[in-house]
């Protein structure tokens, strides 16, 4: 049973305010799971059961392996409690009655279990707060250690099924027990449960994984490359490149400037980012390079004196203790039996200073593949002066990546460890930020009409209070200007989008661009950031009118993704039948039968095709015409290009569309012009 699913962080109570009213259902639901689950097995012990995504799970640990076949049985039970029409009653307990409860095996089960306590439950209690209420909900027998919120009735629950079974560790620490995971779904009525399988039956059909197989695109090969790593066949490259041509095209016209950066960098950048250490579970592991000759000189040079030092505090009688250094030099330097030291606090000082140059010596021998494109781009912004003449500055790239994600989250190309990027970093003023941003979020729109997507949202997130000099950046004021200026831009631009507390990045408010494809699964596809706090960690500056040094405020952005998600997104969501400007073969040519003046027509066709950049083949092949038609057809290709004696003297071209059939004779001319009209306008 794989791990299909991280589990889910502990909502704080704000966030469980805010739950939907489905969120809700979904939630009473696994409630409901639960009881049925120990009406056939009382000794089931349970963990955590909140609402997902797409439905809710609930983690249990038992010794009889839940199976799909055991579902019919288990929803049977559940219907009997929906009837009974329980209500969700919540009962507020003192943290010394909730452990009695949970060591009594009452939490989470249908009555006291002696000897089989609440293991789980008391893991639980443990994550709650001190000073946070704590509560129970009961329905009918079953009593849950829950902070809520549910429906008011079990017979308010609607629709349901149980959907597959999974397992993942307690509190998803693999050190921890491993769980079972029952996965279910819930709906207010029959009809919207319904829908939704539809649209899973169909999002089966259109899986990027499978369809990416079938059409050739990319190919991952976990023995020989690792995991999460994809390789692009000539099919998919030919996606990847329209996608890049695109977006040079549009960045170009808006006034950007491209760049291009290493695969690695420093340990140094990324701690003056602050990405480490804060980000490191997120990096691959650092290469450790050994030092080049001047530097291991200096390097040795400053141990050598940090042992002295060292040796003259100790005689000073100084007992403070002090990071271990395991190297001859530093040796030799504590053993030399130096005099006392005059001033200890002026020694102290200077101990300070060798350590963090021993350390900095240290830092450039660990190099770390990038993870961001950012700090390299603000090194680009530092390599030269800059005036606010030179402001807005747009740097973009397609970088690529690297990041560490967990074997268990590796997704097709959803979700990989190297991904290329179409990243950009705006530096402006903050008086030109309004217009900037304003013009970000234009430039999706312009994407949004030209893939066909009709519904998004963006969804704001900004900081919390409590979080500031933790979780983020510790500007108070700033995060105030920054997030009403965002607000303040999406508002006058009639921006559909929703406003999320707690859920900045760092150094700045965030915007993650949420899409919905052909049939309704929802997507993030990119990631817009404000940051005010990392040019100044850079010391990234700009000369003002005043002839004052200022620091600019720096838009992250990236409307395309990545080429692996977008282009996952992408075959879901035209189910692999790609528009003609995107369609890996965009044309076929084929003959009924191959007389040479038939294959010569044709032959100056594909050449004035392919001298207009037009992706085509040639099946000149004697094969039956209705052959040939079915293969292309199976290969997705976009427009087929059908040529037979009258063709030949009529100097026409029969014509077909992948999935619309026979569109008639028609002049050749009148057909390449289309064509190539059509792939340079980008037609849907």
């Amino acid at each position: 049973m794989p791990n299909e699913e991280p589990s889910v962080d502990r909502k704080t109570l704000d966030d469980r305010q805010k739950m939907t009213e489905l969120e809700r259902l979904r939630h009473s639901c696994a409630h409901v799971l639960a009881t049925a689950i120990l009406r056939l097995w009382p000794e089931a012990q349970f963990a955590a059961g909140p609402p997902v995504e797409n439905g809710f799970y609930y983690d249990l640990d038992l010794a009889h392996r839940i199976s799909p076949e055991d579902f019919e049985k288990i929803e049977a039970e559940m219907k009997k409690e929906i009837k009974a029409n329980h209500v969700f009653e919540r009962i507020v307990v003192t943290r010394e009655q909730a452990l009695a409860d949970a060591a009594s095996g009452r939490l989470g089960g249908l009555a006291e279990r002696p000897g089989n306590p609440s293991q789980f439950k008391l893991g639980n209690l443990a994550d709650i707060p001190a000073g946070e209420p704590i509560s129970y909900y009961r329905n009918g027998d079953f009593l849950d250690l829950c902070a809520g919120p549910h429906v008011m009735r079990t017979g308010n629950i609607g629709a349901f099924k149980l959907t597959h079974v999974a397992s993942a560790y307690y509190k998803g620490d693999e050190k921890n027990p491993q769980l079972q995971r029952i996965y279910g779904t819930a709906f207010k009525n029959k009809t919207e449960m319904e829908a939704y399988f539809t649209m899973i039956e169909e999002a089966k059909r259109r899986d990027h994984r499978k369809l990416g197989q079938e059409m050739g695109l990319f190919a991952l090969d976990s023995e020989y490359v690792g995991p999460g790593l994809a390789l692009w066949l000539p099919n998919g490259t030919a996606i990847l490149e329209e996608l890049e041509k695109l977006a040079k095209e549009t960045e170009f016209a808006a006034g950007y400037v491209r760049v291009k950066t290493p695969h690695l960098a420093r340990e140094k950048m990324y701690k003056t980012s602050g990405h480490l250490p804060y980000y490191a579970d997120s990096m691959f592991p650092p290469m450790i390079l050994p030092m080049e000759n001047e530097d291991r000189k200096n390097f040795e040079k400053l141990l050598l004196k940090q042992g002295q030092l060292r040796s003259g505090l100790a005689a000073a009688g100084h007992q403070g203790a002090f990071e271990a250094e395991d190297h001859p030099l530093h040796r030799q330097g504590l053993e030399s039996a130096q005099p006392a030291v005059a001033d200890v606090a002026d020694a102290l000082k200077e101990e300070e200073r060798l350590a963090k140059a021993i350390g900095e010596f240290r830092s450039h021998g660990r190099y770390y593949l990038k993870a961001m494109n950012c700090p390299h781009h603000h090194r680009i912004y530092a390599a030269e002066p800059r005036s606010y003449r030179d402001l807005p500055l747009r740097l973009a790239e397609y970088g690529t990546c690297y990041r560490y994600e967990q074997s268990g989250e590796l997704f097709g190309l959803m979700r990989v460890r190297a991904l290329n990027m179409n990243d950009a970093h705006i530096y402006c003023t903050a008086e030109q930020f309004a217009e900037e941003f304003r013009a970000v979020n234009e430039m999706y729109l312009k994407y949004f009409q030209i893939f066909g997507l009709s519904k998004y949202q963006m969804r704001f997130s900004t900081h919390s209070a409590a979080g500031l000099g933790k979780k983020y950046v510790n500007e108070p004021a700033l995060w105030h200007q920054t997030e009403d200026m965002v607000r303040r831009v999406l508002v006058e631009s009639g921006i559909n989008y929703v406003e999320v507390a707690n859920e900045a990045a760092f150094y700045g408010p965030k915007i993650d661009v949420q899409v919905w494809s052909a049939i309704g699964r929802e997507f993030t596809i990119a990631t817009n950031q404000v940051d005010f706090a990392v040019p100044a960690k850079f010391g990234l500056t700009y000369r003002d009118r005043d002839n004052t040094d200022k620091t600019p405020l720096c838009i992250h952005r990236a409307p395309l993704g990545t080429h692996e998600r977008f282009i996952g997104f992408l075959i879901e969501h035209y189910a692999g039948n790609f528009p003609l400007w995107l369609a890996p073969e965009q044309v076929r040519v084929m003959t009924i039968g191959d007389e040479a003046p038939l294959v010569d027509y044709a032959s100056a066709l594909v050449r004035e095709l392919r001298a207009g950049q037009v992706r085509v083949k040639a099946d000149f092949s004697t094969n039956k015409i209705n052959g040939k038609i079915q293969e292309a057809e199976k290969a997705r290709v976009h427009t087929m290009l059908v040529i037979g004696s009258r063709d030949l003297e009529a100097g026409n071209v029969s014509l077909r569309r992948h999935g619309h059939g026979n569109l008639g004779a028609k002049p050749r001319a009148e057909v390449v012009a289309d064509i190539l009209a059509a792939i340079h306008e980008r037609r849907a």
